[in-house]
């Protein structure tokens, strides 16, 4: 998302397949070539962990960062019973903005922004039909590029995920493409549920002239949110 919507950032995936092949190497060390113990530490070596999972009730609290607009603000990011809701900013902050999924529409309203006027205020843009499952649905055509530590604080061993949305022929080959959106996902490697960061850019962040946008969870935890649809969107068609 972003101003408009969600989801980025590129690491090597070289240093992620390393990491896998150091951590299963004792393993294949002691099984014998040909024996089902070496044929079954090769599985395990080959194996993706599951792929990122949005939970229905959650409550999380990080940034949003605008690396070219100098920006970095605070971010929430709750779910209640599947609908789910991102704040970025805040009336005192240079950005405002809030994303929804509530009642199987995805909405968008952004309340300040660089150059973008506040009167006559922004509306709230109702997008479509959209809902977790739908999210979710995409999030498990994401392609694992390995794991990784995300420092700071303190250090997190997270899953690098890479998904994205493109327009034009999904045949390899010389055709014509076009990324409309791609982001790059963090979560915890003990819990898909539980998302630590992520980059995303495209045309849904076409308020940014760089085109990306990043936001970073300090804290996740599996509580019911707080989903609360402003009164200035239209309420969810039936």
């Amino acid at each position: 998302m972003a101003p408009n919507r969600a989801l980025r950032a590129l690491v090597s995936a070289a240093v992620g397949g390393l990491v896998a092949i150091a951590a299963t190497a004792p393993a294949m060390a002691r099984a014998h070539p040909g024996t089902a113990a070496a044929e079954d530490a090769t599985s395990a070596a080959l194996e993706e962990p599951r792929p990122p999972r949005l939970p229905a009730d959650f409550h999380g609290a990080g940034r949003y960062i605008v690396r070219d607009l100098g920006i970095d603000v605070p971010f929430t990011w709750e779910g209640r019973n599947g609908d789910s809701q991102m704040i970025a900013g805040g009336p005192q902050y240079p950005i405002w903005f809030t994303n929804l999924i509530y009642r199987d529409t995805l909405y968008t309203l952004t309340y300040k922004w660089p150059n973008i006027p506040l009167e006559p205020p922004q509306p709230c843009h109702r997008v479509g039909f959209f809902n977790r499952h739908m999210f979710n649905d995409l999030l498990k055509t994401a392609r694992f590029v390995g794991p990784e530590i995300l420092q700071g604080h303190h250090d997190r061993h997270v899953h690098h995920w890479r998904v994205g949305v493109v327009a034009g022929s999904t045949q390899p080959g010389v055709f014509p493409r076009i990324p409309l959106a791609l982001g790059d996902v963090y979560v915890d490697q003990r819990d898909p549920s539980r998302w630590r960061q992520v980059l995303h850019f495209g045309i849904q962040n076409l308020y940014d002239p760089a085109l990306d946008e990043w936001f970073t969870m300090d804290t996740f935890r599996h509580l019911p949110g707080q989903v609360t649809l402003p009164d200035r969107c239209p309420p969810p068609t039936l």
